[in-house]
């Protein structure tokens, strides 16, 4: 007499039923079968493996620290369960060992100012290698973070503030020297033309004060 078993496979996973040699891999639904030895069920939705902070020396011999983040997804779920006691496991060495060598590779200075100067691509091809022998797609490859030494991010606060203060006296120095410029030029427009001197020295004169002009060495008193 045969045994039944129904099994409900959601969405998204499917489940290896094992009876004797036989191995049955039942998409999402419902199903009735007979009742397997053992069954396994596999998540099949894309999956995030992140790569925890690696202490990386980079070209120019700074220690930093870099963490990233792989896509994937598994395609063949008997390979996915039956080749590797740790699948991921697999895949993350490799990433890790590919991220620690590019990255061996790249300035300090290039990786502080800008992450994705990181080629992500030998990355990417090194942990799809292993994981298309237990049955895992890698979709991508992105660096998350980039830690450097608290000693180096002082040193470029310090550099980029000594650049702001340079940029700030230059633009002073370039005022003053068009303000004294200015007046060069009016100081020889007054001595070309007396007359425009005196009738400067007149618009100053506060309202209500007494002007007393000089002509001719007499001095002749004007209106308030």
């Amino acid at each position: 007499m045969l045994f039944y078993r129904e099994i409900t496979v959601p969405p998204g996973h499917t489940v290896l039923t094992y009876r004797g040699t036989e191995v049955r891999s039942l998409p999402t639904g419902r199903h009735r079968i007979s009742k397997p030895d053992s069954t396994v069920t596999v998540d099949l939705r894309d999956r995030l493996i992140p790569v925890a902070p690696q202490e990386i020396l980079t070209s120019d011999s700074i220690s930093i620290r870099v963490s990233m983040s792989l896509r994937a997804r598994v395609v063949d779920a008997r390979a996915f369960v039956e080749r590797a006691a740790d699948p991921i496991g697999a895949v993350y060495l490799a990433a890790q060992i590919a991220l620690r060598q590019v990255c061996a590779d790249t300035a300090s200075e290039d990786l502080i100012r800008r992450g994705d100067v990181v080629d992500v691509g030998p990355i990417r091809e090194a942990a799809a290698e292993v994981a298309a022998t237990v049955g895992v797609e890698v979709l991508d490859a992105v660096i998350r973070d980039i830690i450097v030494p608290s000693e180096i991010r002082s040193a470029a606060l310090e550099v980029v503030t000594a650049r702001t203060r340079g940029l700030a006296k230059l633009e002073a120095a370039r005022a003053e020297t068009a303000s004294l410029r200015a007046l060069a030029n009016a100081g020889r427009l007054l001595d070309a033309h007396p007359a425009l001197a005196q009738l400067r020295l007149v618009e100053s004169v506060p309202y209500g004060a007494r002007v007393v002009l000089s002509v001719g060495g007499a001095e002749v008193p004007s209106a308030d």
